[in-house]
């Protein structure tokens, strides 16, 4: 009879996918003993990938060089108050209040290193005394922020095209500049009219204001065109505008020409003559195009149509036919500087509809929060939200950057690959949210994740990326002459 060794019936646990450093299964019931620790926790692990962010693009460099400080002078300084009122954005808390909630988290107070943070009066007194040189000074800011992270990740975009598009913020109480105007949802109610402006391939804003409740004017249109050309990187070779009928103007369509920008404004109320023969089919639908000059215009500009025709319905088949052809067509018609075919024109305005998405979510992450009664504060509070909404889009196109040489496949539905096409609302869960613990250890702060969180292994890889991005050279040091903006510009 022949025996086994037992020595080779051992299986290995390895194999069988156990490691070593699992923990068995809990015992969770009412008898369960609790207690307190020492160590400070905090539910916004995301935040330490902002952090480095900063270092990374040296925000506090660009701030101090920056900013015009508002005749208040907090004890803090003005830049912990600025930046203590992004993290309050960036979390997702769009009211002063709402710092009561966050006063204790170990990472926010950590890094301002206090013990708890100021109240929120505090923070609503800054506020209160920002007015409208704070506004401008943070859209120089944001500028040359977006310079800096252009060239980080290689960013070259020769060409790039910038929607314009206004939006309404209803007003619930007595605020300054609240104006009746078109207000859609809450009729007769008066609001803000704010105007923004976006980039479509990093979706990222790059000026606008906030408004009176009234409708744009010519001037104040031609006003906005002039000053996208000092907020753009260097590298931009080329720009296309693309905005509804409220810019059509002729001060708009000079203003485009002067800065050479190439546009496509929607019709508003010109009435360009098409010859009839002129029409073309494309996919079931024609197009047309011809130069007209508007009565008041100084210069004729070419118009081009797309024409549909009208449904009707079966209960109104016995009713009278129309009497002219163009009746029975439902038409839209754009001013461009574009020489192409017209269908090919109105595709390229037609990309425009995703400027509704981003003035959403734009709204959505504090533009609708109207901080003051005064103007002037909600101005400035506007371009803090706008900022805050930057610095979400570029750490989003960084942890898209840091998964692409991902290997792991098992990792995969917890990865960071698709975070740049990802809503702020989306990134949070994905990003900010994580458990954190602020432990200190050799006399050194130290942040700790779970390793049974599933989020842990990407950003554990997005936060070496930005370590690993920190020590190489920075590019605005070596070469000055990338900080020459929109050298097209005659």
């Amino acid at each position: 009879m022949v025996k086994s060794n037992k020595s080779k019936n051992h299986r290995n646990l390895k194999n069988k996918g156990i490691r070593e450093d699992s923990t068995g299964a809990r015992k969770i019931n009412a008898s369960t003993p609790y207690e307190t620790c020492s160590e400070q926790l905090s539910p916004f692990g995301g935040l330490l990938a902002m952090i480095k962010f900063f270092d990374l693009v040296g925000f506090k460099e660009i701030f101090h060089a920056n900013y015009c400080e508002p005749p208040r002078k907090p004890k803090l300084g003005h830049y912990s108050m600025v930046v203590g009122l992004i993290m309050l954005l960036f979390i997702g808390f769009n009211r002063i209040w709402h710092f009561t909630y966050i006063r204790l988290d170990a990472i926010l107070c950590g890094f301002f290193r206090l013990p708890k943070l100021p109240v929120a009066s505090t923070f609503w007194r800054y506020i209160d005394s920002m007015g409208i040189n704070q506004a401008q000074s943070l859209l120089k800011l944001m500028s040359l922020l977006r310079e800096r992270v252009w060239q980080l990740p290689g960013f070259s975009f020769d060409r790039i095209c910038i929607d314009i598009d206004t939006t309404v913020e209803t007003l619930y109480g007595n605020q300054q500049g609240g104006r009746k105007g078109h207000n859609t949802k809450n009729r007769g109610k008066k609001g803000y009219r704010p105007v923004l402006c976006f980039i479509e391939q990093t979706r990222e804003y790059v000026i606008g204001k906030l408004r009176k409740g009234d409708t744009l004017s010519g001037i104040q249109t031609a006003a906005l065109i002039f000053q996208i050309k000092d907020h753009l990187p260097g590298c931009v070779r080329k720009g296309l505008l693309r905005a509804d009928g409220e810019f059509q103007s002729w001060e708009s369509v000079r203003a485009a020409r002067c800065c050479g920008f190439d546009f496509i404004f929607a019709n508003k109320a010109c009435d360009p003559l098409f010859e009839r023969d002129a029409w073309y089919r494309h996919r079931d639908l024609e197009y047309n195009s011809c130069v007209y000059q508007p009565k008041g215009w100084e210069a004729p500009c070419r118009f081009v149509a797309m024409r549909t025709l009208k449904t009707q319905s079966v209960e109104n088949e016995q009713e009278q036919c129309h009497l002219f052809e163009e009746d029975n067509y439902t038409y839209r018609i754009f001013c461009t500087s574009l020489s192409g075919p017209a269908h090919m024109v109105i595709g390229e305005y037609d990309k425009r509809a995703e400027v509704e998405n981003l003035v959403g979510e734009a709204k959505r992450e504090g533009l609708e929060a109207i901080p003051s009664a005064k103007f002037k504060n909600n101005y400035a509070f506007f371009q803090l939200v706008m900022l805050t909404y930057n610095i979400w889009r570029y750490i989003k196109l960084f942890a898209a950057k840091s998964q692409e040489n991902q290997k792991d496949k098992k990792e995969e539905n917890a990865s960071l690959k698709t975070i740049a096409f990802n809503t702020i609302r989306i990134a949070r869960l994905k990003m900010l949210f994580i458990a954190a613990k602020v432990v200190r250890d050799q006399n050194r702060d130290k942040v700790k994740y779970s390793i049974h969180e599933a989020r842990t292994p990407a950003m554990i890889r997005f936060l070496k990326f930005l370590d690993k991005a920190r020590t190489k050279p920075k590019p605005w040091n070596a070469d000055r002459t990338q900080l020459q903006r929109f050298s097209f510009m005659t």
